[in-house]
């Protein structure tokens, strides 16, 4: 009776991993790196949110150091001060300061000491990532540490993380994040349209056409914005008799700014356009106009997405300079509204949160520019309804 002979089975096996395996030494080091960050950053916030909560009271030591010196009535907000300064300099958080020291002191000695021995690409980096992560974890634990330890704690507590102040203001801010996304929206939209017109001109091949386009981009580089705020401000209101606002004054010169800088940004991604492009556009008889229009421009508008974009981040955090103009109430942006917020009350936590008003603006846009700018380099297209 004849066997039947099977054909083996085709093994299934996964992609070689070029990086090479690990090993429990660089992968403890990886992880003692981050139990130091973790430990310091993670440890200061689970502290200040648990006193936060669970403190009822002002102890005598804080006492002293947040009394007005008037029948020893306390500060305003003296109790969230307090569970700051106390959550500080609490038991838990030396636990934390020291753990996360020590894991990071054994990071840096072992990542920076043994990365050179390890046998593959995978147990080098995890020692240097571990490394580098502990060394960070060292130096805030040692900052803290300073901080804490200092007499400063309670002035610096009292001035600008006192957030009693903050009560009541949201709508506030609220109101100058819109006027702040106002001004940037339509400065850059106004500045696109300068900046894409100004660019065409200076890539004519007339001098005379060049040289006012060009004139104008060096007047609004080379000079100080808040120059030209405050000068178009005055010129148009005196020189011209306009009755004009701060607001509209700050949105004309943002666009006419940030034309300057959009017309070398579309300069750069019209000239980046291979030059067969041109010809091929000019042989289907089209106009320079036209081969610009059709041909040139829709290129170059895709390769300069991602530097406009950098442009309308840096507009955001430049409308700042608005504060130097007068502003009626309903004008305020984030900054005014922070100025104003300190000049009632004297207490500098309404530049904290002015701080965090842009950063919640500024970083999801950021990482939208990066995503971008990847898939750009990927050569993806479908850019903006991709995202």
């Amino acid at each position: 009776m004849a066997t039947e002979i099977q054909a083996p089975a085709e093994e299934v096996t996964s992609p070689p991993d070029v990086r090479g395996p690990t090993a429990p030494l660089p992968a403890g080091i990886l992880a003692a790196g981050i139990i130091s960050i973790a430990a310091v950053l993670v440890g200061l916030i689970a502290v200040q949110a648990v006193y936060a909560i669970s403190g009822d009271d002002v102890t005598p030591s804080c006492r002293e150091n947040l009394v007005r010196g008037v029948e020893d009535e306390l500060i305003e907000g003296a109790l969230g001060v307090c569970n700051i300064v106390e959550g500080l300099r609490s038991g838990t958080q030396t636990a934390l300061l020291i753990a996360g020291g020590l894991a990071g002191i054994l990071a840096v000695v072992g990542g920076f000491g043994r990365y050179k021995t390890m046998p593959t690409k995978r147990m080098r980096e995890q020692c240097i990532s571990g490394a580098v992560l502990g060394l960070q974890g060292v130096v805030i634990a040692l900052v803290i540490h300073l901080f804490r330890s200092s007499d400063q704690v309670f002035i610096f507590s009292r001035n600008f993380l006192n957030f009693v102040f903050l009560k009541g203001s949201f709508g506030a801010f609220l109101r100058g994040a819109k006027n702040t996304l106002v001004l940037a929206f339509g400065g850059e939209l106004g500045g696109i349209v300068v900046g894409l017109l100004l660019a065409l001109l200076v890539l004519s091949n007339r001098r005379v056409v060049r040289a006012p386009a060009r004139t104008y981009i060096n007047f609004f580089r080379g000079t100080p914005l808040i120059w030209q705020l405050t000068f178009f401000y005055f010129l148009l209101r005196l020189g011209f008799g306009i009755d004009i606002n701060g607001f509209t004054t700050a949105l004309l010169v943002f666009g006419l700014n940030t034309g300057a800088y959009s017309a070398e940004v579309f300069r750069a991604g019209i000239q980046s356009i291979e030059r067969g492009q041109m010809e091929a556009a000019r042989s289907l008889g089209m106009s320079y106009l036209q081969a610009m229009r059709f041909a040139i421009v829709p290129q170059a508008i895709r390769r300069v997405i991602p530097p406009l974009m950098n442009e309308f981040v840096i507009l955001i955090k430049d409308t700042a300079l608005i504060a130097v103009l007068g502003l009626t109430l309903d004008e305020y942006d984030i900054l005014v509204t922070a100025r104003d917020g300190f000049s009632l009350t004297g207490n500098g936590t309404f530049f904290i949160a002015a701080a965090a008003g842009y950063l919640i603006i500024t970083l999801p846009l950021i990482r939208i520019v990066t995503n971008v700018e990847h898939r750009l380099r990927s050569g993806l297209t479908g850019i903006v309804g991709g995202l």
